[in-house]
């Protein structure tokens, strides 16, 4: 799908056809938004830009000179966007194009930041002059979608440690829940952090209008706020993960002392009853009441082994 918003006669007009490239000029042009392309849709905003896009592989680099870098005409820019799911967030690499005062955006799923933007940009063109505008205004929203994430984060935190301490199904599948809320703990860090290297790179390059610089540095300390509370939750979720692992090994303490008790106190019946097993003459043997001799002596020990460990406090 291909979204393009260009000025004419003082409004934002949006146009979805490529061939509306030959009718317009690259100055009038504010916003180019690719949501996952066709090759023909692509081409033609190459050749009306006069560069290549780069493709998704360039944009899912790790590499730092292969997430920002500038030339003499334009400056080139790839981050991730968090998308929750049901139980997992998964990271959606999406491309920045800035070429003049033209944004070209590159992404393969919808994301909401993009939808409010493209909406809120038709309503108020002027509070959007350029295409730098714009992305600032996105960078923006993400950081406030991030933050609202680690908030439900932060939530889910606070329901399992409140499940912890009322020791509600304190078992393996509660470290697996803990373990995925760490997972999705370091993917939301993992993002922030990627776009604060992203506003840095922007906050040193000459292209960038100074008048946005402002808003940049107000990014720059939400950002720092939000890595301070991701790892404020992953603390609390390693604080939890060890909790739950010692309250599985104290139950399974006690059960094992429970099992070795029933032992011990089984093992002094049991050597008497295989002594008076052996085929041989023993004391106390010889009348019919023989039985309830040897079942007496077992009950005599056991209840000595008993007392025993109850004056000890082993029971």
């Amino acid at each position: 799908m291909l979204n393009i918003f260009y000025r004419k006669n003082g409004k934002i007009e949006v146009s979805q056809s490529e061939n509306e490239f030959s009718k317009i000029i690259l100055e009038d042009v504010v916003w180019i938004d690719l949501l996952s392309p066709t090759g023909p849709e692509k081409r033609a905003v190459e050749k009306f830009l006069g560069m290549e896009i780069q493709s998704r592989a360039q944009a899912e680099e790790i590499e730092s000179s292969s997430r920002y870098f500038e030339t003499d005409e334009a400056i080139f820019a790839n981050t991730n966007f968090l998308t929750p799911g049901p139980e997992e967030y998964m990271m959606q690499a999406v491309s920045f194009t800035l070429v003049d005062d033209s944004l070209t955006t590159l992404r393969d799923v919808p994301l909401r930041s993009f939808t409010e933007l493209q909406r809120r940009l038709q309503v108020n063109p002027k509070r959007y002059p350029d295409g730098y505008s714009i992305f600032t205004t996105i960078l923006d929203q993400r950081v406030d979608l991030d933050a609202d994430m680690i908030e439900i984060l932060s939530k889910e935190i606070s329901q399992y440690a409140k499940r912890i301490n009322q020791q509600e199904d304190i078992n393996e599948d509660l470290l697996i829940d803990i373990n995925q809320l760490q997972e999705n703990t370091m993917l939301v860090r993992e993002n922030v952090v990627d776009k604060q290297r992203l506003i840095s790179n922007l906050m040193k390059s000459p292209k960038y209008p100074s008048n946005l610089e402002g808003r940049l540095n107000v990014l720059l300390q939400d950002i720092t706020s939000l890595i301070n509370h991701t790892n404020f939750c992953f603390e609390r979720l390693e604080y939890l993960q060890n909790t739950v692992v010692g309250l599985i090994n104290i139950d399974q303490n006690k059960i094992m002392k429970i099992f070795t008790l029933v032992s011990l106190l089984l093992m002094p019946p049991t050597l008497v009853a295989s002594f008076y097993g052996m085929n041989v003459k023993l004391p106390m043997t010889g009348t019919s009441w023989d039985w309830v001799i040897i079942i007496g002596i077992m009950l005599v020990t056991f209840a000595v082994v008993l007392i025993l460990f109850k004056r000890r406090k082993m029971l």
